[in-house]
């Protein structure tokens, strides 16, 4: 399958909007804060008496968590998506996914049936016409990161011909092959990928998603901003 490669010639910094992730900010604070209570912890183990122990333990098992918490802040991306007049760019910690305007046929916060009621998810879902520009531009690590995150959504508006109640779980192993409508059959993580996207096209109506936590705003604002982005290329192009 021919890469699919952005033009060239990059857009100008005014045309390109940079979306940082809500849940990176305070990496730095988390550190901090994290160190001084392992400090504090280990102060008190030498100071308190026996039966306050349990206290400091708790500070050290605290400050702990807030170093993971910290890292794996500062280790996400700067920029969660960036925005041109090419396209769409996610970056995540495991690699990218870049969308051209022209291949998104719909992007909106996906809805799912709760009892009588339909219910936003606090996510933005995109609906993209060919699958092979995408997989031309995805790594196989993020991949299968996705099809791990992406769990939680195989929940939402399940098959209602299912009678056990059972069938979900039978829906987290994708199968490794899937055929292209333009012929090529993409095997492996590929393939499992590609299977999943389908799933999810099936039950919710997007391909691709992108966490509200991921965001600078809400769900809905991020969706308006695509959309008038979308429209102002389009015009352009006319």
């Amino acid at each position: 399958m021919t890469k699919r490669q952005e033009p060239a010639v990059e857009p100008v910094e005014e045309q390109t909007i940079r979306i940082k992730a809500a849940s990176k900010g305070n990496g730095l604070t988390s550190l901090l804060v994290g160190g001084v209570a392992i400090i504090v912890g280990f102060i008190l183990l030498g100071m308190v008496p026996q039966q306050f122990v349990l206290v400091a333990i708790a500070f050290i098992a605290v400050g702990i968590i807030g170093l993971v918490i910290g890292f794996f802040k500062l280790k996400e991306p700067e920029h969660s998506l960036i925005i041109n007049p090419v396209g769409i760019r996610y970056h995540h910690r495991y690699g990218t996914w870049f969308i051209p305007w022209d291949n998104i046929q719909r992007i909106d916060t996906p809805r799912v049936t709760r009892g009588l009621e339909q219910v936003d998810l606090s996510m933005v879902g995109f609906r993209i016409k060919s699958y092979s520009p995408l997989f031309a531009d995805i790594s196989q690590r993020l991949m299968t990161n996705l099809l791990m995150e992406q769990r939680p959504l195989l929940m939402q508006n399940t098959d209602p011909s299912c009678q056990t109640g059972q069938c979900p779980s039978s829906d987290l192993m994708e199968e490794q092959k899937h055929k292209l409508p333009e012929g090529d059959i993409l095997t492996g993580v590929q393939g499992m990928f590609a299977n999943r996207m389908q799933k999810l096209r099936d039950r919710l109506g997007y391909d691709i998603y992108v966490n509200e936590a991921e965001l600078d705003r809400t769900a809905d604002e991020f969706v308006a901003l695509v959309r008038a982005c979308h429209e102002d290329v389009k015009t352009r192009l006319n």
